[in-house]
This record gives C-alpha cells, sequence and structure tokens, in this order.
C-alpha cells in the first residue's frame, strides 16, 4: 500500500491520534482494500450483508433508499474522510440502502473484526473504537436532522427547514451539497413542485439563489415561513 495512502488516513478523524508507524501496521495486518469508483458506480446495494467498514479516501458517496417502483430518497452524503456501513457491519445485518459514488471516488473497506479482536495493543484500538462511537453518533443526529427536515407538511416548510439550518451553520450565504433532484429527493418533495416553490420564495423576496448558492434576505423570511 502506498505511503499515500496512510498519508490520507492519518488526516482522517477515525484515526488522526494514531501514530504513523503504528497506524501503518493496523491497516496492513488488517488487509483493508482499496476499490476505485467511477461516478455512479454501486458500492453496497439492499440486501447485501456486510462485514467491513467503508473509509472515503478520495471522492464523495450518496446513500439512498428506493421502494419497489424505484422512486428514491437521499438520506445523506459521505463526503472524503467519512466512514459509513459501521452500524451494518458490527450488527450483520443486511443493508436497508444503496450507496453508491456521486463523482469518482476511492473507498477503503478495513474489517470489522480487526478493530474489536485485533492484535495491536489495547490503547491503539480502544482510541479507534471510541472515535468509531463517536462518529456513528454524529451520523444519526445528522439523521434526525433529516427527519426534522422533512416532518413539515408543506414544501416551503420542508425548504425553510432546511435552509434555516445551513443558514445557521454557515451564514446567510452558503453553498449546498445537492443539486436540485438531490435537495427533492433528500427532503422526499416532488422535484418540479419544490422547484415552483423555490421560484416562488424568490419572487417574495425571501431567498436568492444560483444553482446551489443560496442567500437568504432576513426582512422578508421570517414572515414567509408559512
Amino acid at each position: 500500500m502506498e505511503k499515500k495512502v496512510f498519508f490520507t488516513l492519518s488526516r482522517i478523524k477515525l484515526f488522526s491520534e494514531i501514530p504513523m508507524p503504528d497506524l501503518e501496521r493496523f491497516i496492513i495486518r488488517s488487509h483493508a482494500v482499496i476499490k476505485n469508483y467511477e461516478k455512479g458506480g454501486m458500492v453496497f446495494r439492499h440486501g447485501d450483508v456486510i462485514n467491513k467498514i467503508g473509509i472515503v479516501l478520495s471522492g464523495c458517496l450518496v446513500i439512498e433508499s428506493g421502494d419497489f417502483f424505484g422512486n428514491k430518497t437521499i438520506l445523506n452524503r459521505i463526503p472524503s474522510g467519512e466512514i459509513f456501513g459501521e452500524a451494518y457491519a458490527i450488527c450483520g445485518e443486511p443493508l436497508m440502502i444503496n450507496v453508491s459514488a456521486m463523482e469518482k471516488s476511492a473507498v477503503m473497506f478495513l474489517p470489522v473484526k480487526h478493530i474489536f479482536s485485533g492484535k495491536e495493543n489495547n490503547e491503539i484500538r480502544s482510541e479507534i473504537i471510541r472515535k468509531l462511537i463517536i462518529m456513528s453518533s454524529r451520523k444519526n443526529l445528522e439523521l434526525s436532522k433529516r427527519i426534522l427536515h422533512t416532518s413539515p407538511k408543506t414544501i416551503r416548510g420542508k425548504l425553510v427547514s432546511y435552509l434555516s439550518e445551513q443558514a445557521k451553520l454557515y451564514g446567510l450565504s452558503f453553498s449546498i451539497p445537492f443539486n436540485r433532484q438531490q435537495l427533492a429527493d433528500y427532503l422526499n418533495a416532488d422535484r418540479s413542485a419544490m422547484c415552483a416553490e423555490l421560484s416562488k420564495m424568490g419572487k417574495e423576496g425571501l431567498i436568492t439563489y444560483r444553482k446551489n448558492e443560496f442567500t437568504i434576505n432576513t426582512r422578508n423570511y421570517i414572515a414567509g415561513y408559512r
């Protein structure tokens, strides 16, 4: 495995406080593998049973759920440096979601059994397990946020909930990580109806936007909440 891979791993939250020699030894002994995916490539499919944790080395993945009729809902994005699939790998339950590449991506797969029963000293494994719990907990919080954004009954309510959170995090002008279809899927809304509502909000002076760049106009925004 190339040295640059270990350098990339050392900058990932899961391994950030582990000395490089220990990290290299841990990864080599784990028999981790790296796979490359083109845009749209499937990483995991609904129904798969996995025993490896995924680590995004570069690129970005998307987690989606789908129904029998082919309708998709975006649940989350997985940017470079993040982990995924840990809950399924630990529990051994079949996946209820699909994971695919939003863009050209490289993913490392780390056998979960090596984290919990490897030969490394207990301090290293304990630190990795601690980080794993924290990262998994934060992801659960993100899923909880999505539930909050999709709970309003109107499309405007969904948009206001999501855009308000982005404004709180990044200021009144911000970029969102979704195109229109992805945003509609994330908010569990019809794309055409959502775009029409965005247009209305723009004409009412609540927001200005171009592609994925948004600005909240505070004077009018509160009044247009409903």
